[in-house]
């Protein structure tokens, strides 16, 4: 991640992400519609994140009102941050049910003391391997997103946000529209003198003016006592299950009648995370996670839970070890006036 401060309150913010090389069929996680090795879609792509924005547009004219405008490629404004700058290493069933990510984005955002409002236009198609670009040409500005944020008291947010997004699934724009919805609380803070985290979030998708829903809830906090940390995360998601070219691959280009059925992913995942160990500015912190989930079908459908993953239930287990160096990471999804005061602060510190 790379922030760069230039005149006039410009801006220069990009991520790489080197997924594509390092786990090319998919993140190592079960479940997880959009990267999973379940269906074997596209990591993310190499360049996340490649926004310009020219911030507090107005200066002094406004008075206490901020307004920010951005460009580039990104999320739009729709849902909570990304999973992978949340406290828990393993990414939730509903990454792209609850984000919108990886698209061409133009987005206007306006901030009065602790209320902020998003509006965003972008291409709907989602990148189908690691290397694409945005489809511009034809299919900029034919989805939008909104999200309005509050902050009642210090360290809780509350978000609420809609997006309508054409053709998903189908890169020339000849696939079915989604209807998207999300709110989200979270709050940072302190739980007996230590620093804590929680967040729960709801989201629901509509596909094929709603012949399909998917909704999802999940729920997730973190504890540090001292230099340890505790997290857990509890979530209860409905993905579809689709056709597929074999037992890890689906079919793509996706469309409606690729969709079989409906099935709700209920997982447990417990972490804690050891003291860093830091030489020279390098902070190397080792992590465990247990999993453990259910997977039900919803409604009818032509697949059978079993044949397709051999049983009802899972439980996953991992070893690991983050490795930080720098000023840290940024709030994935918001940018501008839409990051607030204190964030932009605290990221100032970190610098």
């Amino acid at each position: 991640m790379l922030r760069a401060d230039g005149p006039a309150r410009l801006s220069l913010l990009a991520t790489l992400n080197l997924e594509g090389a390092t786990i090319g069929d998919g993140e190592l996680t079960p479940g997880a519609w959009g990267e999973g090795f379940v269906d074997r879609r596209h990591p993310h792509t190499y360049l996340h994140e490649l926004l310009l924005t020219a911030d507090d547009l107005l200066r002094h004219a406004d008075g206490p009102t901020r307004i920010s405008l951005t460009a580039g490629k990104g999320f739009a404004p729709f849902g909570t941050d990304d999973p992978m700058t949340r406290p828990i290493l393993r990414y939730p069933v509903n990454h792209h049910l609850a984000q919108i990510l990886e698209r061409a984005v133009a987005i206007a955002a306006v901030r009065r003391g602790g209320v902020s409002g998003e509006i965003g236009l972008f291409n709907g198609d989602e990148p189908e391997r690691p290397g694409q670009w945005p489809r511009i040409g034809g299919r900029f500005g034919d989805s939008w997103a909104a999200r309005l944020t509050a902050e009642p008291v210090v360290g809780l947010e509350l978000q609420g946000s809609r997006a309508q997004v054409h053709s998903p699934e189908h890169r020339p724009g000849a696939g079915t529209d989604q209807t998207k919805w999300s709110l989200s609380a979270r709050w940072d803070g302190r739980l007996e003198r230590r620093p804590a985290y929680a967040l729960v979030e709801w989201a629901r998708t509509s596909e094929a003016g709603g012949f399909f829903v998917f909704s999802s809830l999940l729920a997730e906090g973190a504890w540090s006592a001292g230099r340890h940390r505790l997290h857990y995360r509890l979530e209860r998601t409905e993905r579809p299950e689709e056709q597929r070219v074999s037992a890890f691959r689906s079919l793509r280009p996706h469309l409606e009648n690729s969709i079989l059925g409906i099935t709700r992913w209920t997982i447990h995942t417990v972490g804690y995370s050891a003291p860093s160990l830091v030489r020279s500015g390098v902070a190397v912190q080792p992590l465990v996670e247990i999993s453990l989930g259910r997977i039900a079908k919803v409604g009818g459908g032509l697949f059978d839970v079993r044949q397709l993953y051999g049983k009802e239930t899972f439980w996953t287990w991992t070893l690991g070890v983050r490795v930080e160096f720098g000023g840290g990471t940024h709030r994935m999804g918001r940018y501008g006036a839409a990051m607030g005061g204190g964030h932009q602060r605290r990221h100032r510190d970190a610098r």
